[in-house]
């Protein structure tokens, strides 16, 4: 039964590993030239004193991680609707499986050896793809200093667990809806909805946030409403934390207005210093040491999804087909 089933999928595999090959080809012949304008321009920009004009330079030319990224994001919504929804909803339209059944392979060993064959090869092309992709872009992400924000489903060991979920998805689908397109539009629509729901629901309640109180700073030459924090900084939070919120605040703890430090007594008086010295600056935020953590949970949780829709689907189709 394994033979027959990689008989069956092995042009898709091909084609899988061909396009692979060709990123990993491109991604090593560029690589070492992208450290070089690093290391030339970014690493050594203290010195001229121009780091801000390096830094944008140097983002200018992430072409190439924004094409990879974008299909990094989509390969798993491909995987569940072109290898997920079809794998039993095409056999069923056909009536194939009827051949495979007379044969003395049962129902169970059937989707069993499918789903585990094409489950783990669509798990590692996900992974080898984040992995390639994890490596070349690290002196980018040297430079934006935080992988909480647009790259964290983009990074290391997460798009593992999503394209496993993907295709348990696409398969579960495929078996309850038994054709072929219309369990495809139902994957791609049901995968997205799910990455929502986890990216701003569920995702920043995996670990209780740490809340903070901090001194204000002041910065010469800026107003509150110049920069995301106003005319200070925060200490609280180290470089790449995940940044809840952040509110100056009182010592009872209300919050301040902007008004009150542009137009109000605070930095128009002679006592701008001691004014905001009396102020502090409510944090809540996750440390960037919790980026790991927040990977495995999040990896751990989909493919728990994956496990369970396997499942669903493996008695479906044992028990439930006619």
């Amino acid at each position: 039964m394994t033979r027959f089933a990689w008989l069956q999928f092995r042009m898709q595999a091909a084609v899988g590993a061909g396009a692979l090959a060709v990123i990993a080809v491109v991604l090593a012949v560029t690589e070492p030239n992208l450290v070089h304008l690093y290391n030339t321009s970014v690493a050594n920009c203290a010195v001229s004193g121009n780091c801000a004009a390096a830094t944008t330079a140097f983002l200018a030319k992430d072409h190439l991680l924004q094409d990879l990224a974008n299909l990094l994001i989509a390969l798993p919504a491909l995987v569940g609707m072109f290898w997920g929804a079809p794998l039993v909803a095409r056999e069923l339209e056909t009536g194939t499986e009827q051949l495979v059944w007379a044969q003395g392979v049962t129902r169970t060993r059937w989707i069993l050896t499918k789903l585990a064959l094409i489950g783990l090869a669509s798990a590692a092309a996900s992974g080898l793809l984040s992995l390639m992709l994890t490596w070349w872009s690290s002196t980018f992400d040297r430079v934006n200093m935080n992988k909480f924000t647009s790259v964290f489903d983009q990074r290391d060991i997460v798009p593992i667990g999503y394209a496993a979920f993907a295709f348990a998805l696409g398969a579960a689908t495929g078996a309850l809806i038994r054709r072929t397109l219309p369990a495809m539009a139902t994957t791609l629509a049901a995968y997205v909805g799910v990455r929502l729901v986890f990216t701003h629901w569920v995702r920043p309640h995996l670990i209780t946030p740490v809340r903070a109180v901090t001194a204000l700073h002041a910065m010469a030459g800026t107003t509150f409403n110049e920069t995301n924090n106003g005319p200070l900084t925060l200490i609280g939070a180290k470089p790449g934390a995940w940044v809840y919120s952040a509110q100056v605040v009182n010592k009872t703890g209300h919050p301040v207005s902007g008004s009150f430090l542009d137009r109000g007594a605070c930095l128009q008086s002679r006592a701008a210093s001691a004014c905001i010295g009396q102020l502090r600056e409510a944090l809540v935020y996750q440390p960037a040491s919790r980026y790991w953590t927040f990977q495995w949970y999040e990896m751990a949780i989909f493919l728990a999804l994956a496990v369970v829709l396997g499942g669903l689907c493996v008695w479906w189709v044992r028990d439930r087909l006619v």
